[in-house]
């Protein structure tokens, strides 16, 4: 069994989310609707469609990067569920909707890193579709970043 958080513990869990900017309001810029999603598109360009492959390329600018200059894990995860969705629409006509994301981090890109990212289809069947998407830099073809979607073909049920 684990002690209760001391006072210290507290304090510094507060003051991370005040570093964070957690209390800071947004500019009106990031107001506008779909405003993440602009940001992620307009750091993606495509490289090759193909029937159950996407390869994208993306380079790490500022407005993605977290305190630490890397690449955001939210903008990972971001990229990884367009460039899955996109790979699985190249074999299905129907509506899709995601049930599971799964991001591993394993190292970080920095500003001006130039990475591809490769989608493809691990498993497809008739309700289900599983992909898998690689992050790699280019220059060193080092795998940084993977991510796991699990898509349902709607409908799911039928009452």
């Amino acid at each position: 069994m684990t002690s209760p958080p001391s006072d210290q513990s507290l304090a510094k869990t507060g003051s991370f989310f005040t570093k964070l900017g957690v209390s800071e309001t947004l500019p009106a810029a990031a107001e506008k609707k779909d405003f993440f999603s602009d940001l992620i598109r307009s750091i993606l360009t495509v490289d090759s469609i193909d029937r159950g492959r996407v390869v994208c390329s993306l380079t790490v600018n500022s407005a993605v990067t977290n305190p630490y200059n890397t690449l955001h894990g939210g903008a990972v995860a971001a990229v990884a569920e367009a460039v899955a969705l996109a790979c699985a629409r190249t074999v299905v006509g129907e509506e899709l909707f995601l049930g599971e994301l799964s991001n591993s981090y394993l190292a970080a890109a920095r500003i001006d890193t130039e990475v591809e990212v490769d989608g493809s289809i691990l498993r497809q069947g008739r309700r289900v579709i599983v992909t898998s998407v690689e992050f790699k830099t280019k220059k060193t073809r080092h795998l940084i970043y993977t991510s796991r979607a699990t898509f349902y073909v709607m409908p799911v049920a039928r009452l």
